[in-house]
């Protein structure tokens, strides 16, 4: 009983849920297509802190490398010199620089990848927005679409009354002719006081005729 009771109590809920959805959908897409922008906001700021430092660490790079450049040659001017105790020291501080030289590079190489990463993300979101935005559009244009049929539909009377007007033209228009109902009726009434026996006895010849017709006053003209 209980399980049944939750079962009826979730599916109301989920109803009314879908209900609340379908009334207030255009405003739920645009507070959807406002959350994505601003998280498209935060992307873009996440990858231009990424260009930043990827490009510090290029610099950091370039100098490194300069500093190495120029101190190689003044090491080689020591040794040249017979100061070994100065060559030895620049030797040393090179090494330490190939080392940071390296690490440096792996950094750069690392952001690169990630910046790349992150670039085609925003890009996608971006188309993806985009198309978000053009379909709102679209679902606006619906809804006041069918904002104009319900107004429509409710100064037309509805549906239903069109369809009962539909039906009482037909009633009209499928009833009886009643002239020629009047017609039938006294032929009925001549055949059963026997009128009508002697009215088609009379035209067929048999008896003085009990009516005139055409052909009658046609014969009287042609005599005289």
């Amino acid at each position: 009983m209980l399980a049944t009771m939750r079962t009826l109590f979730s599916g109301a809920s989920a109803r009314a849920e879908e209900q609340l959805r379908d009334h207030y959908s255009i405003e739920l897409i645009d507070q959807k297509i406002r959350e994505a922008d601003a998280n498209l906001r935060a992307a873009k700021l996440g990858l231009a802190s990424l260009i930043q430092r990827e490009r510090s660490e290029v610099r950091q790079v370039e100098a490194i490398t300069g500093r190495i450049t120029e101190l190689t040659v003044r090491a080689k001017a020591a040794i040249a010199a017979g100061r070994q105790d100065m060559a030895a020291q620049a030797a040393q501080a090179i090494a330490d620089m190939e080392n940071e030289l390296t690490r440096r590079r792996e950094t750069v190489a690392r952001l690169e990848a990630r910046i790349l990463q992150l670039r085609q993300s925003v890009e996608t979101a971006n188309r993806r927005i985009i198309d978000l935005k053009q379909g709102a559009v679209s679902a606006r244009a619906v809804r006041r679409e069918q904002s104009i049929q319900k107004r429509l539909s409710r100064h037309l009377g509805g549906a239903s009354a069109m369809d009962e007007a539909d039906t009482l033209i037909a009633r009209v228009l499928g009833q009886d002719d009643p002239f020629e109902q009047g017609e039938i009726l006294n032929q009925i009434d001549r055949e059963l006081d026997h009128r009508g026996i002697g009215e088609r006895m009379s035209d067929a010849g048999f008896g003085p005729k009990g009516r005139s017709t055409g052909a009658d006053v046609l014969d009287r003209l042609k005599e005289k």
